[in-house]
């Protein structure tokens, strides 16, 4: 267990094999589960301090503006929808902020973030490359291609295509290659499990409250 000066509160609102994740985490990290919300659930934040959202990309917009009517900040991890005109509504709304989205809260893929960024300005003077990406994730995901693939592709700031797998249980592996009649240069992240994304939600949460 790790000890904080603010115990939180947490809601979990989708409570799915993430969900659970989440809160076996935060357990983990000394705080309390105070509300666990699927679907048909009773929407109460009333004993919370922050929100951790992933649910679907048809849902997710409606539950942060359910959570922001309740006062509570939202952590939201659900992909395949327009996050930034809730971001900038918060901006222009509340002197503190209220929300937090990433399409990626893997403390791994954000260091694949900025590894792919400095490549990609390695790359500027070099058109003999092309770049392109793929993204492998299990079945049961909605949406394609995957956030992941979205924020790399706009990091490289072309028109980069990206190819879509789904099979299996695979829980997210990014590849983003660079090929030439020279060589092809390609690095890759590839998640083992649900526990990454789960933690660096949590950590986001901390920050955030």
């Amino acid at each position: 267990m790790c000890a904080f000066l603010v115990r939180m509160r947490i809601a979990i609102i989708g409570y799915g094999k993430m969900g659970h994740m989440i809160e076996e985490i935060a357990l983990q990290r000394g705080h309390e589960v105070v509300a666990r919300i699927d679907v048909g659930d009773a929407f109460d934040l009333n004993k919370a301090d922050v929100a951790i959202e992933f649910t679907t990309p048809a849902t997710a917009k409606d539950n942060i503006l359910r959570a922001w009517a309740q006062g509570v900040p939202v952590v939201c991890g659900s992909t395949g929808w327009n996050a930034q005109e809730l971001l900038d509504e918060d901006k222009r709304s509340h002197t503190k902020p209220m929300l937090v989205w990433s399409s990626n809260y893997s403390v791994g893929v954000n260091i694949f973030f900025e590894l792919n960024k400095t490549l990609a300005a390695a790359m500027a003077n070099q058109p003999q490359y092309t770049p392109s990406i793929t993204e492998t994730h299990h079945i049961h995901k909605l949406d394609k291609p995957s956030g992941t693939a979205k924020t790399l592709a706009e990091a490289i700031g072309t028109n980069v295509p990206i190819e879509s797998i789904r099979e299996g249980e695979v829980p997210g592996t990014h590849e983003v290659k660079w090929d030439s009649e020279e060589d092809t240069i390609i690095i890759t992240h590839i998640a083992k499990g649900r526990r990454g994304f789960a933690l660096g939600a949590v950590m986001a949460a901390e920050k955030l409250v």
